[in-house]
């Protein structure tokens, strides 16, 4: 049984295990990090040179015994010149190597969560907004960008810093060291506080701007239908209700780092006023140098500014977990409907039989819509499957074609089960044209070629043509160059049609299933499509959910469904002297028709 569930999060919550998970998914962050940690420790190191030349030229250079060391002053400055160009160019090619690092192992990380949406069953992906998942694969994984380039990379130098910095304050004077950690202890205890706090705000935030997107991408698809209803006002009210709500959410995250950071600020300035106090007292005592003081103010400022970019860090890492969370939540979703990959069976090219095999279904969480359903069709048999709204005809398509998988019984081609069935072996096989034939952002030509990319621009003109679409074609503005717009939205409801039934004759299947297809055409058009059709189904065996008479009365067999139950089958005069269910609808046909 499919265990369909709503994208959720990762199924382990907690921040590094989240962190682990995500990195172990884009291997390419950690390549070559031993590389990069030298470099980091050089841009470290090269940090505490100016400190170091500071504490000499004043003790050993400005204060010598025999009156100030001109010479051991300009080669101090030297040193010091020398460490900082050292320091900048670890840390140019440190940053290199870093953001070419993080940007391939996230390349990794969103073509593999969009793969497996593609993987998920369409039930599946249909329990999120579209435009919420997009920005599990855009956004949230932004979010890890920017950490892994900026914070990820702060962190690795502030780390190095604070330790560094440490040692050689301890050098200069253990008791002003111990000072300041004093001071800064309080701190990094909170910070643990402020972690799970924040973590919990940007998962909001993160899903607020899920939210957000899914309402705007929605809006904007169903423009027409907006203003066709005249509901711009109650639309644009539910857009700003999740703009405000994502903004609210922001506002209280922040509001936590910026808590956060000023803590830091606080604890800082405390330890610099500290460390002058107790530093002027150690040296009227004679325990610390002049030189070594004022070097040892300038550690503590290498020292504080780790901590408080620490808290700013901090922030944008629980952003970045939150975003990860979502990422791995698509990637924990099992796919329900599994490709067997290699394992999988391969079938040969020819005419195709199916079978149901007692099969039922019911959608997660609700009743079964489709009741132990057995049935058989023979090779290049014309099947026209009819019923009411809602009898199962469609959930029956889709598990012929493996959209869906049954929760019982099996679905059989050419005595193979489906779920057996290599995915690129099926989809070679057996092609779906859905009620709405959906066109992608290209051109007429482009969108053809969908179905065979290898097609020349004669074999789409002949395709057209044994389709009498021939001449439809030559009336487009630029023909097979002519630009179908976002979602096929320059050509009619018609006409995308035409060009999904032209696209699954190019595709030359054995099994064509037709969910609808002659819906949303105009009479003449679907004089043309019949005839077309002829053409297409001719020599293979095709599945037609018709709601259309002449579709009926071409097929060979008809299945009549109601409310989930296979009810008849026979040929369309048999059906309609027989006097049930199929002949009260050929019934209302008739009627509709007059």
């Amino acid at each position: 049984m499919s265990a369909t569930s709503k994208l959720g999060e990762a199924t382990d919550g907690s921040a590094w295990n989240t962190l682990r998970r995500g990195l172990a998914l884009s291997p390419e962050i950690t390549q070559g990090l031993a590389l990069t940690l030298v470099l980091a420790a050089v841009a470290t190191a090269g940090r505490v040179v100016v400190p170091i030349a500071i504490q000499q030229t004043i003790d050993s250079g400005v204060n010598a015994p025999g009156g100030p060391d001109i010479a051991y002053v300009r080669w101090m400055l030297l040193l010091a010149a020398v460490g900082v160009a050292v320091t900048v160019a670890a840390a140019y090619f440190m940053n290199v190597r870093v953001f070419r690092a993080s940007e391939s192992g996230l390349a990794t990380l969103r073509i593999k969560a969009f793969r497996h949406v593609h993987d998920l069953s369409v039930l599946t992906q249909d329990t999120e907004r579209r435009g919420s998942l997009v920005s599990r694969v855009t956004s949230d994984v932004d979010t890890i960008s920017r950490f892994v380039q900026w914070g990820g990379l702060i962190m690795l130098v502030s780390i190095g810093q604070l330790m560094v910095a440490t040692v050689i304050m301890t050098i200069y004077s253990w008791q002003l060291t111990i000072l300041v950690w004093i001071c800064f202890l309080p701190l990094f205890l909170a910070l643990r506080y402020f972690q799970r706090k924040l973590s919990a705000a940007y998962l909001v935030v993160r899903e607020r701007v899920g939210a957000m997107l899914g309402a705007i991408s929605e809006s904007v698809v169903g423009a027409q239908a907006v203003r066709a209803y005249a509901v711009e006002a109650r639309t644009q009210q539910r857009i700003d209700d999740t703009v405000s709500a994502h903004r609210d959410a922001a506002i209280r995250a922040h509001k936590l780092a910026s808590g956060a950071s000023s803590t830091g600020e606080l604890v800082a300035g405390f330890a610099n006023a500290a460390v002058v106090v107790v530093g002027v007292l150690l040296g009227v005592a004679g325990d610390i140098t002049l030189g070594r003081l004022v070097a040892f103010l300038f550690l503590v400022t290498l020292f504080i500014a780790p901590v408080q970019v620490g808290t700013e860090v901090l922030s944008e890492a629980q952003n970045a977990i939150a975003g990860w969370k979502r990422v791995l939540g698509i990637l924990d979703t099992p796919a329900d409907v599994a490709d067997p990959g290699e394992d999988g069976a391969e079938l040969p090219r020819g005419p195709v039989s199916v079978r149901f095999e007692r099969v039922s279904y019911a959608y997660p969480n609700g009743p079964t819509v489709l009741h132990d359903v057995d049935v058989s069709i023979a090779p290049r048999t014309r099947v026209a499957v009819v019923g009411e709204t809602g009898s199962g005809k469609t959930t029956f398509a889709k598990l012929l074609t493996r959209l869906m998988d049954p929760v019982s019984g099996r679905v059989v081609l050419d005595d193979v089960d489906l779920r057996d069935i290599r995915f690129a072996s099926l989809r070679e096989r057996v092609v779906m044209v859905p009620q709405e034939g959906f066109l992608f952002d290209d051109t007429l030509a482009a969108n053809l070629r969908y179905a065979r990319p290898e097609a020349t621009d004669d074999d789409l003109r002949r395709a057209l043509a044994d389709l009498g679409l021939d001449d439809w074609a030559k009336s487009l503005p630029a023909e097979l160059s002519t630009q179908v717009g976002q979602r096929g939205e320059s050509l009619s409801a018609g006409e995308r049609q035409l060009v999904a039934l032209a696209r699954a004759y190019l595709a030359d299947p054995d099994l064509l299933v037709l969910d609808e297809a002659t819906s949303a055409v105009d009479p003449a058009t679907e004089v043309r499509l019949a005839r077309a059709l002829e053409g297409v189904s001719r020599g293979r065996t095709s599945v037609t959910i018709a709601h259309r008479l002449s579709t009926a009365e071409a097929a060979d067999e008809v299945f009549v469904f109601d409310r989930g139950h296979l009810v008849e089958r026979g040929p369309h005069a048999q059906l309609a002297a027989a006097g049930g269910v199929y002949a009260e609808l050929h019934s209302a046909w008739v009627t509709q028709a007059r």
